[in-house]
């Protein structure tokens, strides 16, 4: 009997307990405009000391539910990036479940409006899928392009070139908004100004709703619009002080620029219109160093120059988007882009050529000549995008897209080697114009439906897109060259891209999954004026996703990813005519190269205290079909640099950052990657077989730290370096950017004026340089590009109202890649 009513008691005591736990939800919306945010952070606070006691993230849809909560008294705190925290107190939990309907999340002013406010801010927010970054963090980029926000990210890296590379690699997808961008990332994020940004995400292992383009994953822009009913404006004006470095180029560069963003809210109609100009001149110098061993004659060519090298480059643009929502369940958007973007460069340099034997390097022959190389690229752009999307009574949602471009390429190469000293007789003139007219077209239909405690996502895409090229050359005076009939002609391209997708995401408890597969089957043809037979290519691939996040707690979440990727070959890589780059090289393309075929594995980690947060991922990459650009002898001075697939390359490598507040005057932000990257294989060089081997560590540097000096006045430095790194014939030497700025905020935030320091140097750093080494059996070649240091800009900004969320403008499909 005693044991009787000690179990009873114990089960009377275990259904108590059971009665006296209940669940709380809601959902967090935009204050302004009532839209859900997704994925915001939300802890349950302890009334009597504070501590968390339960935590989730918000749905795609801003929902939450947080079970099993005892009974209590209890705050709960919802967070996310760009608003401020919002605090809902007295909560009583008492059993059943506890709903706390809408929890309105204010934007935070500091982030729209630039005015100093109490608290901090959130700089970085990892989710599921994708890191998100504000863009306004980073003061050196003001006045800049998309790319001078882009590589102040931990993964993100810039070399002298320009050229952008992601955990290591260079291939990725750009979208803005959301909308998809198959170009050439360089050119593309160069015409958007980094003052109509507001965030960037990293999506490093897309999910099969995206496209499968990019081997090393996706990356986002959101670009500001309106946040209230009302007008909003934001102005921008850039200068550039006269240079402090003489090169010796025949002009000076030049720099100035202004862009604007105007929109309007009002009811069920959101329109906006911007526009913006950029000359950004570029001065520099470049020392080379060439040798080619001609076997059959026993002998060895040297050609070791320098000289100017200079870029003139300028572009404008106008945009403009329209959103009419009627109602709940419709909504209607149409943009227009048109743009021009100009680029010239001007290489003059002095080669001292010699051929000697290449056994006893007894002297054969020697001259000395100036080469004058102007290579010029224009691109006109034309865009158009209408979207609807219908939302059922079941939440369900139909989405039908359709995006057209038109665009105009054209430019060309004159390059003239005259004597010296007396530079006014000219030896040999190379001249290469060319037009590459460019029409595209993308069809899309998405259905969404709540499935379970997920949603389930179909959609069909349709994609096609011509390049129509036409290539001239000419030799003055005429010469006896007996490959000539190569270096003209039209080559035409098509790709025609049919795909499906379904994905399904949801949660269980602390866990987010997504998984979902692709089926795409593509067809490639190029057809060329000089071969009878047509290049085509046919695949039929599966993309298959999947993603996990599991939160810990408020503090901790670890996630998990995979994604099988495709880097697809442009038109340029693919056009076999010779261009004649410079003196010493020809470029040229290959019809039947292989697009690259890219498995993308991570696990991470990700943690947020009450300073600030850190993440971080180790990251595989294994690469099938791996484009290289590599060079051969053409003649005793002329290198033939060629794209060629090689069998197989590996990447793998961690990368880690931080947002720290260490006090209220100081904010820090660090990120790092190293990687090791591994290339073997057997390559075809013009009908040569070779092969390659090489591997070897690199790792990048992002630093940011501003500092708050009191009085509306703010200091900001930050480095951006990137290691010495291997090639598949060679090296390319460490690059090192170090910036400063100082920013003056006046009046109640509306205006503020900031002088910036570019590419320091002060005599001693060796900045903005890069030496770029490749070799071979019967070559050898080192270049030192020495771009412009020291440069002082001043931004001019004014701000009416507030200006944030996603502008839906439209951006070049496959222009910009082929530019």
């Amino acid at each position: 009997m005693k044991k009787f009513l000690l179990i009873a008691i114990a089960l009377l005591s275990f259904q108590f307990s059971i009665a006296q736990t209940g669940s709380v939800k809601g959902i967090v919306v935009d204050e302004q405009s009532k839209s859900p945010l997704d994925y915001a952070s939300i802890a349950l606070l302890k009334t009597s000391d504070s501590t968390v006691v339960a935590g989730t993230l918000a749905n795609e849809k801003g929902e939450f539910t947080l079970s099993k909560i005892a009974a209590g008294t209890y705050s709960l705190k919802a967070v996310f990036i760009g608003y401020e925290t919002k605090y809902v107190r007295n909560i009583t939990v008492s059993g059943g479940q506890l709903n706390l309907g809408q929890i309105l999340l204010k934007p935070g002013s500091k982030l729209l409006n630039e005015v100093t406010v109490t608290g901090q801010q959130i700089n970085a927010l990892n989710k599921i899928d994708k890191q998100t970054y504000r863009a306004d963090q980073f003061q050196s980029a003001k006045g800049g392009s998309a790319i001078d926000v882009l590589k102040n990210l931990p993964s993100v890296s810039v070399n002298g070139e320009g050229e952008i590379s992601v955990r290591g690699a260079t291939g990725f997808l750009v979208l803005v908004n959301g909308k998809p961008v198959l170009t050439d990332a360089q050119t593309v994020l160069s015409q958007l100004p980094a003052n109509a940004l507001e965030n960037i995400e990293l999506i490093t292992a897309p999910s099969a709703k995206y496209d499968p383009d990019g081997k090393a994953g996706i990356i986002n822009i959101v670009t500001k619009k309106g946040a209230n009913d009302g007008l909003s404006l934001a102005a921008n004006a850039m200068v550039g002080l006269p240079s402090t470095t003489d090169y010796g180029n025949t002009e000076q560069p030049q720099r100035y620029g202004a862009d604007l963003t105007l929109n309007m809210r009002k009811k069920s109609w959101d329109v906006s219109v911007g526009g913006n100009y950029t000359r950004n001149d570029n001065a520099g110098y470049r020392e080379g160093e060439v040798y080619t061993k001609n076997l059959a004659n026993n002998t060895i060519t040297r050609f070791p120059s320098n000289g100017e090298r200079s870029f003139d480059k300028y572009n404008y643009a106008g945009r403009a988007s329209v959103v009419y929502t009627p109602n709940a369940s419709n909504s209607i958007s149409a943009g227009f882009f048109a743009g021009k973007r100009f680029q010239s460069r001007l290489a003059d340099i002095l080669y001292t050529n010699s051929t000697s034997n290449l056994n006893t390097n007894a002297l054969i022959k020697s001259t000395t000549y100036f080469n004058s190389n102007l290579q010029t690229k224009q691109g006109n752009f034309t865009l158009g995008n209408l979207d609807y999307t219908h939302t059922f009574k079941n939440k369900s949602t139909l989405t039908a897209s359709g995006l057209y471009e038109k665009a105009s390429l054209y430019g060309n190469t004159n390059n003239r080697n005259l004597k010296y000293p007396v530079t006014g007789q000219m030896i040999q003139q190379v001249f290469n114009p060319y037009e590459n007219p460019i029409e595209g077209y993308r069809l899309k239909l998405d259905h969404s439906v709540p499935l379970g405690k997920g949603k389930l996502e179909s959609g069909y895409q349709f994609r096609y897109d011509t390049q129509n090229g036409t290539f001239d050359y000419s030799v003055n005076p005429a010469t006896s060259q007996t490959d000539i009939a190569r270096f003209r002609g039209t080559a035409k391209a098509k790709n025609v891209i049919n795909s499906v997708y379904s994905q399904y995401s949801g949660k269980a408890d602390k866990l987010q999954y997504v998984a979902g597969l692709r089926y795409e089957i593509a067809d490639r043809e190029v057809d060329l004026s000089y071969d009878p037979n047509k290049h085509l290519l046919n695949l039929s691939n599966l993309f298959p996703s999947a993603n996990l996040l599991y939160t810990f707690n408020p503090s901790w979440s670890a996630k998990a990813g995979y994604s099988k990727r495709v880097q697809r070959n442009n038109n340029y890589e693919l056009n076999p005519i010779p261009e004649r780059e410079h003196s010493e090289t020809l470029e040229q393309g290959d019809p039947d190269l292989l697009p690259q075929f890219v498995d993308l594995a991570e696990l991470g980690i990700n943690h947020t205290f009450s300073s600030g947060s850190f993440f971080s991922t180790f990251y595989f990459q294994n690469i099938k079909n791996p484009i290289q650009r590599v060079n051969s002898v053409y003649a005793d001075t002329i290198l033939n640099r060629v794209f060629t697939n090689a069998e197989k390359a590996r990447l793998f490598g961690f990368e880690a950052g931080t947002n720290i507040k260490p006090a209220k005057w100081w904010s820090l932000y660090l990120g790092t990657n190293i990687y090791n990257y591994k290339i073997n294989g057997n390559l075809n060089i013009l009908g040569v077989a070779s092969s390659i081997s090489n591997s070897d560590w690199a790792y990048s540097i992002n630093a940011n730290s501003s500092f708050d000096l009191g009085a509306k006045w703010t200091f900001q430095g930050n480095v951006n370096y990137l290691s010495e790194r291997p090639t598949a014939q060679g090296k390319d030497s460490r690059f090192l950017i170090p910036n400063t700025s100082l920013k003056k905020t006046f009046g109640d935030g509306r205006f503020s004026a900031m002088l910036q320091w570019q590419n320091m140097n002060l005599g001693f750093m060796d900045a903005n340089k890069q030496r770029i080494t490749t070799s071979g059996a019967n070559f050898y070649t080192t270049t030192n590009y020495i771009y412009e240091t020291d440069v002082f800009l001043l931004n001019l900004s004014f701000n009416l109202n507030k200006l944030s969320g996603k502008a839906k403008l439209p951006t070049s499909e496959i222009g910009d890649k082929e530019f």
